[in-house]
């Protein structure tokens, strides 16, 4: 710990904060019973995956002092800013939040899109290709991507080092996504310099992967991913989907949603994968 924690402090912050965000911003029905500004304590620990009476605590003051994981819980929940998530951290007792735990903080602007997107597949990227957000149809499309750690949370890194990372891809466009992955990170390393993350997946990649070294002594750069993705789903089959990209250039994230063309055959296979969920197939990864 590095500074003193200030309970009364991060519970007043944290109470202005719920009575701050509305409904629509978490993309809820406002309701007609509705009286109290803001949020429900309740609804809000559901956004932070936390109980009720756990945020309440910290609410009131009266609680421990939190972890460091479950600040950033809290300031994913409560749509905070990143000078907003710092403020929380400081006032728990901590100087920053953890490099790592900066990285997986998503963009509130990212989030307030994904609220409204709840029923299409659609996922929160960061700038190396960490999943740091899944809609629960996404995760029914490509698995679960979110529980990696270390170099591994880069979908580049298991492209090239976990043969499960290419399974629900259609096989001829392997060797095209391999290329495109490589560029990418190229591009990276030039924008971010010797020393960087990105510097750093790329040695760990030409010490892990023969394919990887290959491809990145061609010095190829700007190729990008095609907008129609051939996925091959383990429960449905093929399916063939359009990837439409917003970017949050300020916090290096994107958000990708992926839609089928109306009145197709993939369009209903799309329905079937919602009502089918997770549980089945939640196995693989993309």
């Amino acid at each position: 710990m590095d500074r003193t924690f200030d309970p009364a402090a991060l519970g007043a912050f944290l109470r202005a904060r719920r009575a701050a965000l509305q409904p629509e911003d978490v993309g809820l029905r406002r309701g007609q019973r509705r009286r109290a500004p803001g949020l429900r304590r309740e609804e809000v620990a559901e956004l932070c995956s936390m109980s009720a009476d756990y945020f309440a605590r910290l609410e009131r003051g009266d609680g421990a002092q939190p972890s460091e994981p479950m600040l950033a819980a809290v300031a994913r929940g409560l749509r905070l800013t990143p000078d907003e998530r710092d403020h929380v951290f400081l006032l728990a007792g901590y100087r920053a939040a953890r490099r790592d735990l900066r990285a997986r903080h998503v963009s509130p602007g990212l989030l307030r899109v994904v609220d409204g997107l709840a029923d299409a597949p659609a996922q929160i990227m960061g700038p190396l290709g960490e999943t740091l957000l899944q809609t629960p149809a996404a995760v029914a499309l490509l698995g679960e991507q979110t529980q990696y750690t270390g170099h591994a949370r880069s979908a580049p890194f298991r492209w090239f080092t976990d043969p499960a990372a290419r399974e629900r891809y259609h096989p001829g466009d392997h060797d095209k996504n391999s290329r495109v992955n490589v560029a990418q990170l190229r591009a990276a390393v030039t924008r971010d310099g010797p020393g960087s993350p990105a510097a750093d997946l790329v040695a760990a990649l030409r010490g892990t992967s023969d394919e990887f070294g290959r491809l990145w002594d061609r010095h190829e750069v700007g190729l990008r991913f095609s907008e129609t993705k051939r996925f091959v789903h383990p429960g449905i089959g093929r399916l063939d989907l359009y990837c439409q990209l917003l970017l949050e250039p300020d916090e290096g994230q994107s958000l990708l949603v992926f839609t089928a063309t109306p009145g197709s055959a993939d369009q209903e296979k799309l329905a079937l994968l919602k009502v089918l969920g997770t549980e089945e197939f939640a196995a693989g990864t993309g």
